[in-house]
């Protein structure tokens, strides 16, 4: 079984929205809750082999969500201006 790291709420939710006004907006929550996560790891012990594989794997994650987000928009306005 997987551990569950504290910043997975928050990947989570951005993973699973299906509201696109709101994804932007956990996609950041994400971010920075993994950006708190990886600074706490670098002022102590670096963490887990697992939880740093899982924190680059989520990162990528999150950057595809954020280009689809980006591609949705842009063939949404396409839509609406034809």
């Amino acid at each position: 079984m997987a551990a569950e790291f504290a910043w997975h709420k928050s990947y989570r939710a951005a993973l699973l929205e299906t509201d696109w006004t709101e994804i932007m907006q956990l996609i950041q929550e994400a971010e920075s809750a993994i950006a708190e996560r990886k600074h706490a790891l670098s002022l102590n012990h670096g963490g887990t082999p697992e939880e740093r594989h899982a924190i680059r794997a989520a990162l990528s994650g999150l950057i595809v969500l954020r280009g689809d987000v980006a591609g949705g928009r842009s063939r949404k306005q396409s839509k609406n201006s034809a």
